[in-house]
């Protein structure tokens, strides 16, 4: 008995690891600031067929709305109560988009903002999505309700009450980030506050949650969190799954508070992935990418089974969060295209790919001054994502999960999971390859000259459709087409202007 009782804590604490992906899908997508009316439409014609196994959405509860500046990005991450309606549509839509997304296989994972509430500076009233009264000054939030005893102002022993040295790990923990009221998750009523919100959610068919600003919580509290949630909905999973859960912790190493501290809750993200990746493929510092053989635990990030990757993400693709200048975004698309290569086809922990929108950037003193932009609107209303003929996003959404180079290597990942990190092959400098197994293979060309030689793929014998330059048609390519020799040997040609310095090819390639 005791045995039995041991391996149901086992399961349930390894649950909150797991994305509940459909077999064979493996990657998750943000499809950051989407309307939910969009999102849904995108699962049934474009995601499940491409083989994308989540969607992260945008926080879906009640945000002030903030004019000065104009409905910032930023202002979903000033809750106000946990009613479901945003810019991104009411409760009814993101029920219609969460049930036609499961039906399709695509999980629905939420942005979820637990830490705090909005900013002290906000104005008292009812300007806010869902038009209920808040008034942030006297810690008024009825609509939930909370009150001035549901906030860490009396535990915060700063002058100021905000976060003034990141170094003292209670202060990051108990004080506000940049003037967002702090929530006392110590306390029962604020935890079941909380859970009651995950839990609506999860009724509705969530598959599990980012947990926003993750290094601003106990661990302790969290945990106390996640231990009051419901099982997922039966309709679409199996009896007993927990919600998958990877937590927004900023490590880059050098501060009190580390990821480590936060495995035991769920998956952890690992800032530390696109900020190197990015130096390595900019070639900055010296970095090479002969030097990503041992990628991963090599490198000292966190185990590849609690690590959720990314080459870059909402905040750091603006200069917010971490990561700095050497972070690569769709602004830069030709390396972009590489690095997101790179981590789909390399086995290290669970990828999520960005899909953003663009803005009008204007740099001043080297700092974008725009970086506040909110997403493609008329008058405040979030434009519809439209699709072009050749299958690109329009009014202004950018959607990289649709470049061909993107889509396909998500396809690769696919294809490859499980398969061991095989065939290793570089120049000591730019040019590297690895394959997957016998069921991949990927060559990049990072110098400033061509290569060509002949590498062995692991591969079975046969042409197959490289990926990156084209698609598998029928029986036909669109792109170039590598012949795999019956000793798995292939010859490789990438000049260092070619538009996508980079080939692919895998099983499901095959002509």
């Amino acid at each position: 008995m005791k045995f039995f009782l041991l391996l149901s804590a086992v399961g349930v604490c390894w649950a909150q690891y797991n994305p509940h992906t459909r077999q064979g899908r493996t990657a998750i997508l943000h499809l950051f600031e989407w309307r939910w009316a969009d999102i849904a439409v995108e699962c049934e014609r474009y995601l499940a067929r491409k083989g994308f196994g989540g969607v992260q959405v945008s926080p879906p509860n009640e945000n002030a709305v903030i004019t000065n500046p104009y409905r910032p990005w930023w202002e979903r991450y000033q809750p106000v109560s946990y009613k479901l309606c945003t810019r991104s549509g009411n409760e009814d839509e993101f029920r219609n988009m969460v049930t036609r997304c499961n039906n399709v296989g695509v999980r629905i994972y939420v942005d979820a903002v637990i830490n705090h509430m909005c900013a002290e500076s906000n104005a008292p009233g009812t300007s806010s999505t869902c038009g209920n009264y808040y008034n942030p000054q006297n810690r008024e939030f009825p609509a939930v309700p909370y009150s001035g005893w549901d906030f860490n102002d009396a535990k915060c022993k700063t002058g100021s009450g905000g976060i003034e040295n990141y170094n003292d790990a209670a202060q990051v923990r108990d004080c506000r980030l940049t003037g967002l009221l702090d929530l006392a998750l110590e306390k029962d009523y604020v935890r079941t506050k909380i859970a009651e919100y995950m839990n609506y959610l999860i009724d509705i068919g969530v598959a599990g949650f980012r947990l926003d600003a993750s290094k601003h919580m106990w661990p302790g509290d969290i945990k106390a969190i996640l231990d009051k949630l419901n099982n997922l909905n039966t309709n679409w999973f199996p009896e007993g799954s927990r919600p998958f859960i990877f937590q927004e912790v900023i490590d880059l190493g050098g501060e009190a508070i580390k990821s480590s501290e936060y495995f035991g809750n769920g998956r952890v993200t690992e800032f530390k992935y696109g900020a190197k990746l990015g130096t390595v493929i900019r070639k900055w510092n010296g970095e090479k990418m002969a030097y990503l053989k041992n990628w991963g635990e090599g490198w000292g990030f966190m185990p590849s089974d609690r690590a959720l990757v990314f080459v870059d993400n909402h905040d750091n693709q603006r200069g917010h969060g971490a990561g700095g200048a050497s972070i690569l975004t769709f602004w830069d698309a030709r390396m972009y295209k590489m690095a997101v290569g790179f981590m789909l086809a390399h086995p290290y922990g669970i990828a999520r790919v960005m899909s953003s929108y663009r803005w009008e950037r204007h740099f001043e003193n080297g700092k974008d001054v725009n970086d506040w932009i909110g997403p493609p609107n008329n008058n405040g209303a979030t434009k519809e994502v439209t699709i072009n003929p050749d299958t690109t996003c329009g009014n202004d959404w950018v959607c990289e999960h649709r470049w061909r180079q993107i889509r396909n290597m998500v396809a690769f990942r696919n294809i490859a999971d499980g398969e061991p990190f095989t065939n290793w092959w570089d120049n000591g400098s730019n040019q590297v390859a690895f394959g997957r197994g016998n069921k991949a293979f990927i060559v990049f060309n990072n110098d400033d000259w061509s290569l060509s030689l002949t590498l062995q793929t692991g591969l079975p014998a046969g042409t197959y459709c490289d990926v990156i330059s084209g698609d598998k048609v029928g029986g036909d390519c669109t792109g170039s087409r590598v012949y795999v020799s019956d000793d798995g040997t292939a010859e490789f040609s990438i000049s260092n202007t070619a538009e996508d310095p980079f080939i692919a090819i895998h099983a499901g390639s095959k002509l």
